[in-house]
C-alpha cells in the first residue's frame, strides 16, 4: 500500500502576479459558442433581441416549481423559527430532515436521480423564500446545490458518478465545495492540497481547506487538489468527489462569522485520504475550469437571496414608515425617508428583473450567461447591502437593536441589524466585489485583447507586434464606425415599450459610449490597463447598470397585463440608475485614483504612522494568516451528523 509524507505535499510555490494570472487565464473559458447579451453590451452593441421577448419556459416544469414553492412556504412559515436559528447558531436537526423530505436538497437535481428538476428561475425563487425566513438556510441550500457536488456532476460528471452520488444528495445528504486554503483565496496558483497517484490506481489526498460552507454537515465534498505531473498523469488542479466519512478526513473546527450565525462552515483536514480514480470529475487538470464553469449559473443563487432580502426590507420599511408618526405625520411622508423607501423599492425591482432575465437565459440554454451571471452577483450583492443599511436608518434606534431585545419589551421583533450582518458576506462570497470587477472586465475587453495581444505584451518580439498591429487595424476599422450612431438616437426608438422607451434609448446610447471609453482606455494604457482597477471597475459598474435597466424594461413589458405597476417600478429604477451611470461616466476620467494609490503606498511604507497615535492597537499576537503542516490531525473532529 502506498503511503505519503510531507515531501509529497507541495510546499507553497512562489508565483509572480503574472504567473498567477496565467493560471487563471489558462483555465478561463475563452470561446464564445453562444450569443451573449452582456458581451455585446460591452462592445457597444445593444442586442435587446437576445432578452426580449423573454424566453418561454416549459409550463409543466413551472407548474411543478410553483407547487413546490407553495409547500416550502407553508413549511417555513409554520415550522421554522429564524430567530431561534440566530440564537442557537444552528439549524435544528428536524429542520434539516424536513427540508430533505420536502425535496429542497434536490431542487437542481434531475428527476431521474430523485431530484425535483426545477428550472433555475424556480430554484432561485425558492432560495429567496427560504432566505427570507433564515438566511442560513438559504446559504446551506445554495452552497449544497449551486457549487457543491450536484452542479459539477450535472455539467461534466459521468453517468456512473451521477447514478452513484446524486440520489443520495437528492434524498437529503448535504454536499460542500472545498477550494480555499489558509494561504489561497481568489487566485489558486499556490494551491497546496495534493492528490498523489498511487500504484494501486487511486489517489492519496493531503491538505487543509478553509471556509467550507456546509463542511461540518456534508457527507460528500468537491475537493480541488493538485495532482503532480508524472508518467501517465497530466497533473494539475483536479476536482474530486470525496466521501466525508472517509478515513483521514477530520473536521477540525467550525468557523463563526459576524452574520449567518447558523452557517455550518468548517476547517477540514485530509491526511492520506484514499480517493478512487472513479471520483475524479472531468479528468486531471480540469479542476479550475470546472469550478469557473460551475459558477456561471451557480452565482445566480446569491442574488436570489439578495432579492429576497430586498423584498423583506421593503415590507418592513413600508409598514414601519406608515405606522411610525413623528411631529404629527407618518415618517414615510417626509422626503428624507421617502427617498430611502423609493430607493429600496426601485432597487429591489431592478435586482429581481436582472435575476429573472438571467435565470430565463440559463434555462433557455441558447445564450452564454457567464457575464450576465457575474454582473447580477456583483450588482445585487452591493445593492442589497445598501438596501439593508437604509432600512436600519429608517428604523432608527430600533434598526440597531436586536430582535430579542425588541421582543423583550413587547415590540415587534424585526431583525434589521441581523439582515445587515447576514448580507455583508455576499460582497465576498464566490468572488469578492474587487475580484468580480477584474473578472468581468477581463471578459469585457476580451475582443480588444484578442486583436491587440502581442501589441501590449511586453515580452512579444517586434515582428509579432507588427503582425498584431495589422490585425488590430482591420478590427478597429470595422468596429469603431458602428459606435457612432444607433437606434437610441431616433426619437421614436423602442416605441413599443411606451413610457419606458426613453430609458432604452439611453441604454443604447450609453452602451456605445461605454465601448468608446473602453477603447480610449486601451489606447491610453495598453498593457497597463489591467492595473487601472478603478477605471475597469467603473466600466463594469456601468455595464451592470445598463443590463439592469434593460432587464427592468423587458420584465415590466412582459408582465404589464398581470402586473401593471411594474412599469412604474421600472421607470423609478431606471431614473435612479441613469443618475448612477452618468456619475460613473464622469468619474472614468475625473478621479483621484492615482493620488489614492500613491497615498496608499506611503501608508504601507509607514509614512503616516503618526496618524495612528492616540489609540491602543490590537495586540500583535498571532499570525495574520495561519500556516498548516501536513500530517494527521491533532484536533477533535467536530462534524455534525443528522
Amino acid at each position: 500500500m502506498a503511503t505519503t509524507d510531507a515531501t509529497q505535499v507541495p510546499t507553497q510555490p512562489v508565483h509572480t502576479e503574472r504567473e498567477a494570472r496565467k493560471v487563471i487565464e489558462a483555465n478561463r473559458e475563452s470561446e464564445w459558442r453562444k450569443p451573449s447579451f452582456g458581451k455585446e453590451l460591452f462592445l457597444g452593441r445593444f442586442r435587446l433581441d437576445l432578452i426580449d421577448p423573454l424566453p418561454e419556459l416549459d409550463a409543466t416544469r413551472l407548474a411543478r416549481g410553483a407547487e413546490f414553492r407553495d409547500k416550502l412556504a407553508t413549511y417555513l412559515s409554520a415550522e421554522v423559527d429564524g430567530q431561534q436559528i440566530e440564537r442557537d447558531a444552528r439549524i435544528p436537526d428536524e429542520v434539516l430532515r424536513s427540508l430533505g423530505e420536502l425535496g429542497a436538497l434536490g431542487m437542481k437535481i434531475d428527476e431521474k436521480y430523485g431530484g425535483l428538476g426545477l428550472t433555475n428561475l424556480d430554484y432561485c425563487r425558492a432560495l429567496a423564500l427560504a432566505g427570507s425566513v433564515s438566511p442560513a438556510i438559504g446559504a446551506l441550500l445554495s452552497a449544497h446545490q449551486s457549487i457543491g457536488v450536484p452542479q459539477p456532476l450535472k455539467l461534466v460528471g459521468t453517468d456512473e458518478q451521477k447514478q452513484r452520488f446524486l440520489p443520495r444528495l437528492a434524498g437529503g445528504e448535504v454536499s460542500a465545495f472545498l477550494l480555499t486554503e489558509p494561504e489561497v483565496g481568489s487566485y489558486p496558483a499556490n494551491l497546496r492540497t495534493s492528490a498523489v497517484p498511487t500504484p494501486e490506481g487511486d489517489y492519496l489526498l493531503n491538505g487543509v481547506k478553509l471556509w467550507a460552507t456546509n463542511g461540518t454537515l456534508a457527507t460528500l465534498f468537491v475537493v480541488m487538489a493538485l495532482v503532480p505531473k508524472s508518467e501517465g498523469h497530466r497533473g494539475g488542479i483536479t476536482a474530486f468527489v470525496v466521501e466525508g466519512d472517509a478515513p483521514g478526513v477530520t473536521i477540525e473546527r467550525r468557523n463563526a462569522f459576524m452574520g449567518l450565525r447558523g452557517l455550518e462552515n468548517s476547517v477540514t483536514r485530509f491526511h492520506d485520504v484514499r480517493v478512487p480514480a472513479g471520483n475524479v470529475i472531468g479528468g486531471e487538470g480540469q479542476g479550475l475550469r470546472i469550478a469557473l464553469s460551475t459558477l456561471n449559473t451557480g452565482r445566480l443563487s446569491l442574488p436570489a437571496m439578495c432579492v429576497g432580502a430586498g423584498k423583506w426590507c421593503l415590507n418592513v420599511a413600508r409598514e414601519w414608515a406608515a405606522e411610525r408618526v413623528q411631529m404629527g405625520r407618518p415618517i414615510g411622508t417626509y422626503e428624507a425617508i421617502a427617498k430611502k423607501i423609493a430607493f429600496i423599492a426601485g432597487s429591489t425591482y431592478g435586482m429581481e428583473a436582472m435575476l429573472d432575465v438571467s435565470c430565463r437565459l440559463a434555462d433557455d440554454d441558447r445564450n452564454d450567461i457567464r457575464i450576465e451571471a457575474a454582473l447580477v452577483k456583483l450588482y445585487a450583492s452591493e445593492l442589497a447591502w445598501k438596501i439593508a443599511d437604509e432600512l436600519v436608518q429608517i428604523r432608527g434606534g430600533r434598526g440597531y437593536e436586536t430582535a430579542d431585545s425588541l421582543a423583550a419589551r413587547g415590540e415587534r421583533p424585526i431583525p434589521a441589524e441581523q439582515i445587515l450582518r447576514d448580507l455583508r458576506i455576499n460582497r465576498i462570497f464566490e468572488g469578492s466585489t474587487e475580484i468580480m470587477h477584474l473578472a468581468i472586465a477581463r471578459e469585457a475587453v476580451d475582443a480588444h485583447l484578442s486583436v491587440a495581444g502581442d501589441i501590449i505584451d511586453p515580452e512579444a518580439r517586434l515582428g509579432a507586434k507588427a503582425r498584431a498591429a495589422g490585425k488590430a487595424g482591420g478590427f478597429y476599422a470595422r468596429w469603431l464606425p458602428t459606435l457612432v450612431a444607433g437606434r437610441g438616437q431616433l426619437p421614436g426608438g423602442y416605441g413599443e415599450f411606451g413610457p419606458l422607451a426613453s430609458h432604452l434609448r439611453f441604454v443604447e446610447r450609453a452602451a456605445r459610449r461605454l465601448a468608446r471609453e473602453t477603447f480610449y482606455g486601451m489606447a491610453r494604457w495598453q498593457g497597463k490597463l489591467e492595473h487601472k482597477q478603478g477605471f475597469l471597475g467603473r466600466i463594469v459598474d456601468i455595464g451592470a447598470e445598463l443590463f439592469a435597466m434593460s432587464a427592468a424594461c423587458v420584465k415590466a413589458r412582459a408582465e404589464r397585463a398581470e402586473r401593471p405597476e411594474g412599469v412604474e417600478l421600472a421607470d423609478l429604477f431606471c431614473r435612479q440608475a441613469t443618475l448612477r451611470v452618468e456619475a460613473l461616466f464622469h468619474d472614468l476620467w475625473h478621479n483621484v485614483d492615482a493620488i489614492e494609490a500613491s497615498a496608499a503606498k506611503r501608508v504601507l511604507e509607514g509614512r503616516y504612522r503618526s496618524l495612528e497615535d492616540g489609540v491602543i492597537p490590537p495586540p500583535p499576537a498571532g499570525a495574520w494568516t495561519s500556516e498548516w503542516q501536513p500530517g494527521a490531525s491533532t484536533a477533535d473532529d467536530v462534524r455534525r451528523r443528522v
